[in-house]
Protein backbone atom coordinates (compact mmCIF):
# COMPACT_ATOMS: atom_id res chain seq x y z
CA UNK A 1 0.00 0.00 0.00
CA UNK A 2 1.18 3.58 -0.63
CA UNK A 3 2.64 5.31 2.43
CA UNK A 4 0.21 7.52 4.33
CA UNK A 5 1.39 10.29 6.65
CA UNK A 6 -0.85 12.20 9.01
CA UNK A 7 -0.39 15.04 11.51
CA UNK A 8 -2.75 15.88 14.36
CA UNK A 9 -2.80 19.12 16.33
CA UNK A 10 -3.42 18.69 20.06
CA UNK A 11 -5.78 21.35 21.42
CA UNK A 12 -7.34 21.01 24.90
CA UNK A 13 -6.31 17.35 24.92
CA UNK A 14 -8.25 16.77 21.71
CA UNK A 15 -6.61 15.69 18.49
CA UNK A 16 -7.58 17.52 15.32
CA UNK A 17 -6.18 16.28 12.06
CA UNK A 18 -4.24 18.87 10.07
CA UNK A 19 -5.29 18.91 6.44
CA UNK A 20 -2.66 18.19 3.82
CA UNK A 21 -2.34 19.52 0.31
CA UNK A 22 -0.35 18.57 -2.73
CA UNK A 23 2.51 20.90 -3.45
CA UNK A 24 1.57 23.58 -5.99
CA UNK A 25 4.26 22.32 -8.34
CA UNK A 26 7.13 19.89 -8.33
CA UNK A 27 9.33 22.92 -9.03
CA UNK A 28 8.65 24.17 -5.51
CA UNK A 29 9.68 20.83 -4.04
CA UNK A 30 12.82 21.00 -6.16
CA UNK A 31 13.57 24.46 -4.76
CA UNK A 32 13.15 23.18 -1.20
CA UNK A 33 15.44 20.22 -1.78
CA UNK A 34 17.99 22.37 -3.56
CA UNK A 35 18.07 24.78 -0.65
CA UNK A 36 18.55 21.94 1.87
CA UNK A 37 19.28 18.47 0.53
CA UNK A 38 19.46 17.17 4.12
CA UNK A 39 15.65 17.07 3.98
CA UNK A 40 16.27 13.84 2.07
CA UNK A 41 19.48 12.73 3.76
CA UNK A 42 21.93 14.71 5.93
CA UNK A 43 24.74 12.63 4.48
CA UNK A 44 24.44 14.15 0.99
CA UNK A 45 26.13 17.01 -0.83
CA UNK A 46 24.18 18.42 -3.78
CA UNK A 47 26.44 18.70 -6.82
CA UNK A 48 24.03 19.24 -9.70
CA UNK A 49 20.59 20.49 -10.66
CA UNK A 50 18.96 19.90 -14.04
CA UNK A 51 22.08 18.00 -15.06
CA UNK A 52 22.23 17.50 -18.83
CA UNK A 53 22.87 13.92 -19.90
CA UNK A 54 24.64 12.95 -23.10
CA UNK A 55 21.32 12.13 -24.76
CA UNK A 56 19.42 15.38 -24.15
CA UNK A 57 17.57 14.57 -20.91
CA UNK A 58 17.97 16.38 -17.59
CA UNK A 59 18.42 14.88 -14.12
CA UNK A 60 16.48 16.92 -11.57
CA UNK A 61 19.04 16.67 -8.76
CA UNK A 62 22.38 14.88 -8.46
CA UNK A 63 24.12 14.41 -5.10
CA UNK A 64 27.18 12.66 -3.70
CA UNK A 65 27.51 10.89 -0.35
CA UNK A 66 30.43 10.65 2.07
CA UNK A 67 31.75 7.57 0.28
CA UNK A 68 31.92 9.37 -3.06
CA UNK A 69 28.91 7.53 -4.49
CA UNK A 70 26.32 9.35 -6.58
CA UNK A 71 22.61 9.68 -5.82
CA UNK A 72 20.16 10.51 -8.62
CA UNK A 73 17.02 12.27 -7.35
CA UNK A 74 14.10 12.55 -9.74
CA UNK A 75 10.75 14.25 -9.06
CA UNK A 76 7.62 12.45 -10.23
CA UNK A 77 6.11 15.51 -11.98
CA UNK A 78 2.74 13.85 -12.65
CA UNK A 79 4.26 11.16 -14.87
CA UNK A 80 3.04 7.60 -14.88
CA UNK A 81 4.90 5.03 -12.74
CA UNK A 82 6.37 3.37 -15.81
CA UNK A 83 7.59 6.67 -17.21
CA UNK A 84 9.28 7.98 -14.08
CA UNK A 85 10.86 4.65 -13.05
CA UNK A 86 12.07 4.04 -16.60
CA UNK A 87 13.56 7.55 -16.59
CA UNK A 88 15.37 6.86 -13.32
CA UNK A 89 16.83 3.62 -14.66
CA UNK A 90 17.91 5.40 -17.81
CA UNK A 91 19.66 8.08 -15.73
CA UNK A 92 21.35 5.34 -13.70
CA UNK A 93 22.74 3.80 -16.89
CA UNK A 94 24.29 7.17 -17.74
CA UNK A 95 25.51 8.09 -14.24
CA UNK A 96 27.42 4.84 -13.74
CA UNK A 97 29.85 5.79 -16.52
CA UNK A 98 30.81 9.18 -15.04
CA UNK A 99 34.49 9.61 -14.25
CA UNK A 100 35.98 11.81 -11.52
CA UNK A 101 36.57 14.70 -13.94
CA UNK A 102 32.97 14.46 -15.20
CA UNK A 103 31.62 14.71 -11.65
CA UNK A 104 33.87 17.67 -10.86
CA UNK A 105 32.68 19.34 -14.07
CA UNK A 106 29.01 18.84 -13.14
CA UNK A 107 29.65 20.48 -9.76
CA UNK A 108 31.48 23.38 -11.40
CA UNK A 109 28.61 23.96 -13.83
CA UNK A 110 26.12 23.81 -10.97
CA UNK A 111 27.91 26.53 -9.00
CA UNK A 112 28.42 28.68 -12.09
CA UNK A 113 24.71 28.58 -12.95
CA UNK A 114 23.08 28.76 -9.52
CA UNK A 115 25.76 30.20 -7.21
CA UNK A 116 28.08 32.29 -9.42
CA UNK A 117 29.66 34.06 -6.44
CA UNK A 118 30.98 30.67 -5.27
CA UNK A 119 31.98 29.21 -8.62
CA UNK A 120 35.67 29.11 -7.66
CA UNK A 121 34.99 26.48 -4.99
CA UNK A 122 36.19 23.06 -6.11
CA UNK A 123 34.39 19.79 -5.54
CA UNK A 124 37.28 18.72 -3.30
CA UNK A 125 36.83 21.79 -1.09
CA UNK A 126 33.06 21.44 -0.84
CA UNK A 127 33.27 17.70 -0.14
CA UNK A 128 35.89 18.02 2.61
CA UNK A 129 33.99 20.87 4.28
CA UNK A 130 30.64 19.07 4.11
CA UNK A 131 31.88 15.76 5.48
CA UNK A 132 34.62 17.14 7.76
CA UNK A 133 37.40 15.13 6.10
CA UNK A 134 40.87 16.02 4.85
CA UNK A 135 40.56 14.49 1.40
CA UNK A 136 38.03 12.90 -0.92
CA UNK A 137 37.90 9.13 -1.44
CA UNK A 138 40.43 7.86 -3.96
CA UNK A 139 37.67 6.50 -6.20
CA UNK A 140 34.34 8.19 -6.86
CA UNK A 141 31.15 6.69 -8.21
CA UNK A 142 31.90 3.08 -7.35
CA UNK A 143 28.14 2.68 -6.99
CA UNK A 144 25.06 4.86 -7.28
CA UNK A 145 21.52 5.12 -5.91
CA UNK A 146 18.24 6.12 -7.55
CA UNK A 147 15.62 8.05 -5.56
CA UNK A 148 12.12 9.01 -6.65
CA UNK A 149 10.77 12.05 -4.78
CA UNK A 150 7.01 12.59 -4.88
CA UNK A 151 4.18 14.28 -3.03
CA UNK A 152 2.03 11.22 -3.69
CA UNK A 153 2.80 7.58 -4.37
CA UNK A 154 0.58 4.97 -5.96
CA UNK A 155 0.36 1.19 -5.75
CA UNK A 156 1.93 0.68 -9.15
CA UNK A 157 5.03 2.75 -8.35
CA UNK A 158 5.51 0.90 -5.07
CA UNK A 159 5.20 -2.50 -6.74
CA UNK A 160 7.73 -1.62 -9.44
CA UNK A 161 10.31 -0.21 -7.00
CA UNK A 162 9.97 -3.12 -4.58
CA UNK A 163 10.31 -5.59 -7.44
CA UNK A 164 13.49 -3.99 -8.76
CA UNK A 165 15.06 -3.76 -5.28
CA UNK A 166 14.03 -7.14 -3.90
CA UNK A 167 14.39 -9.28 -7.02
CA UNK A 168 17.35 -7.68 -8.76
CA UNK A 169 19.16 -5.65 -6.10
CA UNK A 170 18.67 -2.32 -7.86
CA UNK A 171 19.58 0.55 -5.52
CA UNK A 172 16.26 2.32 -5.99
CA UNK A 173 13.94 3.85 -3.41
CA UNK A 174 11.16 6.42 -3.12
CA UNK A 175 10.69 9.25 -0.69
CA UNK A 176 7.22 10.56 0.00
CA UNK A 177 6.50 14.20 0.89
CA UNK A 178 3.32 15.75 2.25
CA UNK A 179 2.62 19.44 2.82
CA UNK A 180 0.44 20.45 5.76
CA UNK A 181 -1.06 23.84 6.58
CA UNK A 182 -2.24 25.05 9.99
CA UNK A 183 -2.66 28.55 11.35
CA UNK A 184 -0.99 30.17 8.40
CA UNK A 185 2.07 27.93 8.75
CA UNK A 186 3.26 25.26 6.34
CA UNK A 187 4.87 21.98 7.34
CA UNK A 188 6.64 19.33 5.32
CA UNK A 189 6.68 15.65 6.28
CA UNK A 190 8.95 12.98 4.84
CA UNK A 191 8.79 9.19 4.76
CA UNK A 192 10.87 6.60 2.91
CA UNK A 193 9.05 3.84 1.07
CA UNK A 194 11.77 1.37 2.08
CA UNK A 195 13.82 2.06 5.22
CA UNK A 196 17.27 3.06 3.84
CA UNK A 197 19.10 0.73 6.22
CA UNK A 198 16.90 -2.21 5.27
CA UNK A 199 17.15 -1.29 1.58
CA UNK A 200 20.93 -1.53 1.75
CA UNK A 201 20.77 -5.00 3.30
CA UNK A 202 18.34 -6.17 0.60
CA UNK A 203 20.53 -4.79 -2.18
CA UNK A 204 23.73 -6.33 -0.81
CA UNK A 205 22.08 -9.73 -0.41
CA UNK A 206 20.62 -9.73 -3.91
CA UNK A 207 23.71 -8.41 -5.63
CA UNK A 208 26.30 -10.65 -4.07
CA UNK A 209 24.31 -13.42 -2.40
CA UNK A 210 27.16 -13.89 0.08
CA UNK A 211 26.59 -14.89 3.70
CA UNK A 212 27.66 -12.37 6.32
CA UNK A 213 31.16 -13.27 7.53
CA UNK A 214 30.43 -12.33 11.15
CA UNK A 215 32.62 -9.22 11.10
CA UNK A 216 31.04 -5.82 11.78
CA UNK A 217 32.03 -2.61 10.04
CA UNK A 218 32.13 0.66 12.00
CA UNK A 219 32.69 4.19 10.70
CA UNK A 220 34.07 6.51 13.38
CA UNK A 221 34.50 10.23 12.77
CA UNK A 222 32.91 13.61 13.25
CA UNK A 223 33.20 16.90 15.06
CA UNK A 224 33.18 15.56 18.64
CA UNK A 225 34.75 12.15 18.04
CA UNK A 226 38.44 11.75 18.77
CA UNK A 227 40.02 8.39 18.02
CA UNK A 228 42.56 8.67 20.85
CA UNK A 229 39.70 9.12 23.33
CA UNK A 230 37.95 6.07 21.89
CA UNK A 231 41.17 4.02 22.17
CA UNK A 232 41.82 5.08 25.75
CA UNK A 233 38.31 4.71 27.16
CA UNK A 234 37.05 1.81 25.02
CA UNK A 235 34.12 3.00 22.96
CA UNK A 236 32.76 3.87 19.54
CA UNK A 237 29.87 6.25 19.08
CA UNK A 238 27.53 7.99 16.66
CA UNK A 239 25.04 10.83 16.85
CA UNK A 240 23.90 14.10 15.37
CA UNK A 241 20.68 12.50 14.17
CA UNK A 242 18.92 9.15 14.26
CA UNK A 243 20.07 8.57 10.69
CA UNK A 244 23.58 8.12 12.07
CA UNK A 245 22.99 6.60 15.51
CA UNK A 246 20.32 4.00 14.74
CA UNK A 247 22.68 1.69 12.84
CA UNK A 248 24.62 1.11 16.08
CA UNK A 249 21.76 -1.18 17.06
CA UNK A 250 23.02 -3.75 14.55
CA UNK A 251 26.02 -4.41 16.82
CA UNK A 252 25.62 -7.35 19.20
CA UNK A 253 27.66 -7.92 22.39
CA UNK A 254 30.45 -10.36 21.68
CA UNK A 255 30.68 -9.34 18.03
CA UNK A 256 33.94 -8.14 16.47
CA UNK A 257 34.15 -4.69 14.91
CA UNK A 258 36.66 -3.17 12.49
CA UNK A 259 36.82 0.60 12.78
CA UNK A 260 37.34 2.84 9.76
CA UNK A 261 37.91 6.58 9.95
CA UNK A 262 36.16 8.01 6.86
CA UNK A 263 37.50 10.58 4.45
CA UNK A 264 40.28 8.41 3.11
CA UNK A 265 41.99 7.99 6.52
CA UNK A 266 41.73 4.22 6.91
CA UNK A 267 41.22 1.44 9.46
CA UNK A 268 42.49 2.10 12.98
CA UNK A 269 41.26 -0.68 15.24
CA UNK A 270 39.59 -4.01 15.85
CA UNK A 271 37.70 -4.84 19.03
CA UNK A 272 34.94 -6.79 20.75
CA UNK A 273 31.54 -5.24 21.47
CA UNK A 274 30.80 -5.40 25.20
CA UNK A 275 27.27 -4.01 25.42
CA UNK A 276 24.34 -2.59 23.49
CA UNK A 277 24.31 1.13 22.62
CA UNK A 278 23.30 3.60 25.35
CA UNK A 279 22.89 7.39 25.36
CA UNK A 280 26.04 9.25 26.32
CA UNK A 281 24.21 10.38 29.50
CA UNK A 282 24.35 6.76 30.71
CA UNK A 283 27.80 5.76 29.50
CA UNK A 284 30.45 5.23 32.18
CA UNK A 285 34.21 4.61 32.11
CA UNK A 286 37.00 3.99 34.61
CA UNK A 287 39.13 6.90 35.75
CA UNK A 288 42.80 6.69 36.72
CA UNK A 289 41.91 5.24 40.13
CA UNK A 290 39.62 2.60 38.66
CA UNK A 291 36.49 4.41 39.82
CA UNK A 292 33.44 4.20 37.54
CA UNK A 293 32.41 7.68 36.45
CA UNK A 294 30.14 9.17 33.76
CA UNK A 295 32.08 9.93 30.59
CA UNK A 296 30.31 13.29 30.48
CA UNK A 297 32.19 14.28 33.64
CA UNK A 298 35.56 14.10 31.86
CA UNK A 299 37.13 16.98 29.88
CA UNK A 300 36.82 15.12 26.57
CA UNK A 301 35.70 16.20 23.10
CA UNK A 302 33.03 13.50 23.10
CA UNK A 303 31.57 14.99 26.30
CA UNK A 304 30.58 18.08 24.30
CA UNK A 305 28.14 16.11 22.14
CA UNK A 306 24.38 16.29 22.65
CA UNK A 307 22.59 14.29 25.34
CA UNK A 308 19.05 12.94 25.27
CA UNK A 309 18.03 15.71 27.68
CA UNK A 310 19.33 18.33 25.27
CA UNK A 311 18.02 16.84 22.04
CA UNK A 312 16.68 13.25 21.77
CA UNK A 313 17.04 13.31 17.99
CA UNK A 314 20.67 14.44 17.90
CA UNK A 315 21.95 12.74 21.05
CA UNK A 316 25.20 10.78 20.97
CA UNK A 317 24.99 7.02 21.53
CA UNK A 318 27.91 4.99 22.86
CA UNK A 319 29.00 1.37 22.52
CA UNK A 320 31.52 -0.09 24.96
CA UNK A 321 34.39 -1.91 23.24
CA UNK A 322 37.25 -4.10 24.41
CA UNK A 323 40.03 -3.31 21.99
CA UNK A 324 41.96 -6.23 20.51
CA UNK A 325 44.40 -4.04 18.60
CA UNK A 326 44.50 -0.37 17.64
CA UNK A 327 46.87 2.03 15.92
CA UNK A 328 47.19 5.82 16.09
CA UNK A 329 45.27 7.62 13.39
CA UNK A 330 48.58 8.58 11.75
CA UNK A 331 49.21 4.86 11.18
CA UNK A 332 45.75 4.06 9.82
CA UNK A 333 45.70 1.12 7.41
CA UNK A 334 44.48 1.98 3.95
CA UNK A 335 44.60 0.06 0.69
CA UNK A 336 43.01 0.45 -2.70
CA UNK A 337 39.87 -1.66 -2.88
CA UNK A 338 39.05 -1.52 0.84
CA UNK A 339 35.39 -1.46 1.85
CA UNK A 340 33.84 1.82 2.96
CA UNK A 341 30.28 2.68 3.99
CA UNK A 342 28.39 5.76 5.15
CA UNK A 343 26.58 3.93 7.96
CA UNK A 344 27.98 4.18 11.47
CA UNK A 345 27.75 0.38 11.75
CA UNK A 346 26.91 -2.36 9.29
CA UNK A 347 26.96 -6.09 8.56
CA UNK A 348 28.41 -6.00 5.02
CA UNK A 349 27.80 -8.92 2.70
CA UNK A 350 29.64 -7.94 -0.45
CA UNK A 351 32.86 -9.30 -1.90
CA UNK A 352 34.81 -6.14 -1.12
CA UNK A 353 34.17 -6.63 2.61
CA UNK A 354 35.47 -10.19 2.46
CA UNK A 355 38.63 -8.96 0.76
CA UNK A 356 38.98 -6.11 3.26
CA UNK A 357 38.74 -8.43 6.27
CA UNK A 358 41.28 -10.84 4.79
CA UNK A 359 43.75 -7.99 4.35
CA UNK A 360 43.03 -6.37 7.73
CA UNK A 361 43.60 -9.63 9.59
CA UNK A 362 47.06 -9.79 8.05
CA UNK A 363 47.86 -6.12 8.57
CA UNK A 364 46.65 -6.12 12.18
CA UNK A 365 48.11 -9.59 12.77
CA UNK A 366 44.79 -10.74 14.23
Amino acid sequence: MPIEVGIWKIDDNKAKKVSFSSIESENRLEEILTDDISVIDPNLLLIGRQVATSYGKFIDLLAIDANGNLVVIELKRNRTPREVVAQLLDYGSWVRSLEDQDIAGIFSDYLHKYYPTHDKVSLDQAFCEKFAVKEMPEELNESHELVLAASELDDSTERIINYLAEEYGVAINAIFFRFFKSGGQEYLSRAWMIDPGQAEIIIEEKREKLPWNGEYYVSFGGEYRDWEEARKYGFISAGGGSWYSRTLNVLEPGGRIWVNVPGGIGYVGVGEVLANPVPIDEFTVKDGDGTTIPIKSLPLKIAQSATVAQDPEKAEYMVAVKWIKTVPIQEAIKEKGFFGNQNSAAKPRDKKWTHTIDRLKKRFEV
